[in-house]
């Protein structure tokens, strides 16, 4: 009886450290996976003198949508990622808070949020 309520106080002491953990390396993830497609998307720009359209998507990072001239053979990514939840990452074009927007919606999905839950967008990667 006394081994299992000293494992419980562990339990209780340990497991949100762990969870926190876990929050601060998907909100680290994500961050870094927006600077990596932040910076195909400029050499996307450097040959094509623009960036994607938003109907045109990061998905013109992979696959040529046909009506660009300088797309690089074998494209600029090699697949797009999924945010650290498991959702496509969103972007805009021209953005709303820069020339481009690329951005998740956080652990819950949805727009605002604190913490795990907040936005995460190229506009506040720091």
């Amino acid at each position: 009886m006394v081994v299992v309520v000293i494992i419980g106080i562990l339990a209780g002491i340990v497991a949100p450290k762990i969870f926190g953990n876990v929050d601060k390396a998907s909100i680290t993830r994500a961050k870094q996976d927006i600077h990596g497609i932040e910076a195909a998307l400029d050499m996307y720009k450097l040959d094509n003198f623009d960036y994607p359209a938003t109907d045109q998507g990061l998905e013109a990072l992979v696959t040529n949508p046909g009506d660009v001239r300088n797309w690089r053979p074998g494209g600029y990514l090699k697949r797009l990622p999924k945010d650290p939840w498991g959702r496509e990452y969103l972007y805009l074009s021209p953005g709303e808070k820069g020339e481009v927007d690329i951005f998740t919606y956080g652990k819950d999905g949805q727009s605002g949020g604190e913490g795990s839950n907040a936005d995460i967008g190229n506009w506040n990667l720091n």
